[in-house]
């Protein structure tokens, strides 16, 4: 049955990193917010399956917008981990030129780099190069350094974000699609699978389905082409064949294939970039995996003897326009927030500083609360730190977190028992792995899938 209407100053469309970011913010002031998904769970569409790194920013275009937020974004989202136990790793990371062409690029992407306000970046040679990355397949001419690209979990980060925002109040609504759009002399009506939502004004950060709310408000402007980028996920034990993120020089399609270790330990080969039609497609196909096997083949011929232990794809929101489209229409009360790709993970805190930006001119009082509870204290995904199953004192205080109930992954039951008692627990399985990690190891739920599912069943979900 439809909830009833409901009134708030502010809907926010989309539960990604960006949306929630947004909604973070706005719920530190004293307006009424509420963050609308159209999925079972924050986080489920485009925020979920990118390669989790997190970037400088020195090699966007300088000018645009997107270069000014990526690296204002990796500044707090950077502060931001720190303060909730977001893992992160300084890898570093380093392009890798394999023809003359790429090598002659190396000294423009440095000065784009330092157009970008980073002064990092290093040139180096073939011999440099094969030192940092010994695996490297033959052939490698030069590289550039970069030696503050990181690796992160973007699935702690989206549910951090969410979670603050709801603990700071914002109503969060779950499996509510948006469906129509009327817009009135005092506020919109949003049309949803649970009822009508009246809002003062409403932020646009809906992802891929983005061009679709903004043709709702009567808008025409641009057009979102689902680009699929497929991954393979090699086992633990290919982890020292990465030491740091490998890119390639990028072309007009995007960064390219890289090879890059992850923050839970493993080695990820990918993207695709497949220009699509269908925004559902996320689905992994065969000439995907022969293009990234015949890539993997040139870049580091020994990380194909390794275990595949999972492979995945996500869809980004290409646009025609090469940077982000944010705008403000003050007659509609409406916010535009599109065509943010994959850097929106490292930019996304400062899109919504930006944004905030752009509301601080309407006549929405942004002057935050004296009363904002502590930042949420995130469970740690990350490989490279502590973990409970580790943790000699946790287990003595607790001894949940001595049970294991997945050995690839060394996810304990205390784990999954907090994962369902926090501020946003998981609806089904998918939710309990972007949580926890659970069945995310080389077995892929064929030893602990039983149990988990059981858990599940325990709770009513699944």
């Amino acid at each position: 049955m439809a909830e009833a209407a409901r009134r708030v100053d502010v809907a926010v469309i989309g539960a990604g990193i960006v949306g929630s970011a947004i909604a973070r913010e706005l719920a530190a002031t004293s307006l009424s917010v509420a963050l609308i998904e159209a999925k079972s769970d924050v986080g489920d569409g485009t925020s979920k399956a990118n390669t989790a790194i997190l970037h400088t920013g020195f090699d966007s275009k300088p000018g645009t917008l997107e270069s000014r937020l990526v690296a204002r974004g990796y500044v707090l989202l950077s502060e931001y981990a720190a303060a909730t136990g977001i893992p992160i790793e300084r890898t570093g990371a380093v392009l890798v030129a394999w023809t003359q062409e790429e090598l002659n690029a190396l000294p423009g992407l440095q000065e784009t780099a330092q157009r970008n306000g980073y002064q990092h970046c290093k040139l180096v040679d073939a011999h440099e190069v094969y030192t940092l990355v010994p695996d490297l397949g033959p052939g490698v001419l030069g590289g550039l350094l970069v030696p503050d690209e990181s690796i992160t979990c973007t699935w702690t980060t989206n549910l951090a974000l969410a979670t603050e925002a709801v603990q700071r109040g914002a109503q969060l609504m779950l499996d509510c699609p948006v469906t129509g759009i009327s817009v009135g002399a005092r506020g919109t009506e949003l049309h949803t699978a649970k009822g009508t939502i009246e809002a003062r004004w409403v932020i646009n950060a809906a992802g891929l389905g983005a061009d679709h709310i903004d043709r709702l408000f009567g808008m025409d402007r641009f057009n979102v082409t689902p680009r699929r980028g497929q991954l393979l996920v090699f086992d633990k034990l290919a982890r020292p064949k990465a030491p740091l993120i490998v890119l390639p020089v990028p072309s007009s399609l995007g960064k390219g294939v890289l090879i890059s270790p992850t923050i839970y330990g493993n080695v990820m080969l990918g993207p695709t970039a497949e220009d699509l039609t269908d925004r559902t497609a996320t689905e992994t196909t065969e000439a995907g995996f022969e293009f990234l096997v015949a890539k993997g083949a040139r870049l580091m011929p020994t990380l194909l003897d390794e275990e595949v232990t999972a492979s995945y794809s996500g869809l980004r929101a290409a646009i025609e326009s090469n940077d982000y489209l944010i705008s403000v229409e003050d007659d509609l009360r409406y916010v535009l927030v599109g065509g943010i790709r994959s850097t929106g993970l490292t930019a996304g805190m400062a899109i919504a500083e930006h944004v905030m930006g752009l509301l601080a001119d309407t006549e929405l009082d942004l002057e935050q609360r004296a009363d904002l509870p502590a930042p949420p204290q995130m469970p740690n995904l990350g490989e490279a730190y502590l973990r409970p199953y580790q943790d000699a004192e946790q287990i003595a205080a607790d001894a949940d977190y001595g049970r294991i109930v997945c050995f690839c992954e060394r996810v304990t039951y205390g784990e999954v028992r907090d994962a369902f008692a926090s501020t946003i627990a998981p609806r089904d399985l998918d939710g309990l792995r972007r949580r926890t990690r659970v069945m995310n190891g080389r077995c892929q739920g064929f030893f602990c899938g039983a149990q988990i599912q059981q858990l599940l069943a325990d709770r009513g979900e699944g």
